[in-house]
């Protein structure tokens, strides 16, 4: 809505035909009314088959062109004679053939040839053709800049975690029996003696 708003202050669009009244501002203005009370929602969900089946069937349609000449029987004086396929029956009575004049098949071909500067499928989002390079650029800076903060992140941890283990004391004994360090826990001046284990009471 913010596109079309600009645009056509921008003077860029224009109408013709039955929709020439939208030049008029207030009129273009209340026919966008109702679209901007509408809640535009993208649903988007994983492919059932997977991302191979999606690119599989994308691709049967940027290269596609109107007709297969594998479709292509007969050219005649009659007109030209092709394969079509009616989907409402099953097994081969579906193929069938059709015969249309010359110039009739010219037309329909020609309706599935698209206009200069028109592409079947266009990009759209990050890869899009307007600013695809400075998208891309931009999604590469962002993925160094994610990997220096791990890595800075990391280091950090790391350090914390030495100085975890500086700070823990050094065993000065080890034991004989389990090999474990044995750490002194508190020393005695001579003559001193040592204080008594803490008395647990037990209710009788």
């Amino acid at each position: 809505m913010e596109g079309l708003n600009k645009a056509f202050q921008a003077g860029e669009l224009k109408f013709f035909g039955e929709h020439q009244s939208l030049a008029d501002e207030a009129t273009f203005a209340n026919w966008l009314k109702p679209m901007k009370q509408i809640e535009w929602v993208v649903y988007a969900k994983r492919p059932f088959a997977g991302p191979k089946a999606v690119l599989a069937y994308l691709s049967r349609y940027t290269h596609r062109v109107a007709i297969a000449n594998s479709r292509l029987l007969t050219l005649d004086e009659r007109g030209v004679t092709f394969k079509w396929k009616d989907y409402r029956n099953k097994g081969q009575s579906r193929f069938k053939t059709m015969t249309l004049k010359t110039h009739e098949f010219i037309r329909r071909f020609l309706i599935h040839v698209l206009p200069s500067g028109f592409h079947r499928i266009c990009h759209y989002g990050l890869l899009a053709n307007a600013r695809r390079a400075e998208n891309i650029r931009l999604a590469r800076a962002l993925l160094i800049d994610l990997e220096n903060r791990e890595d800075k992140v990391a280091s950090e941890h790391t350090k914390s975690s030495q100085d975890e283990v500086a700070e823990q004391p050094q065993a000065t004994y080890t034991c004989t029996d389990c090999g474990n360090p044995m750490i002194i826990i508190e020393r005695f001046e001579r003559g001193q003696l040592p204080r008594a284990p803490p008395t647990r009471t037990i209710a009788a």
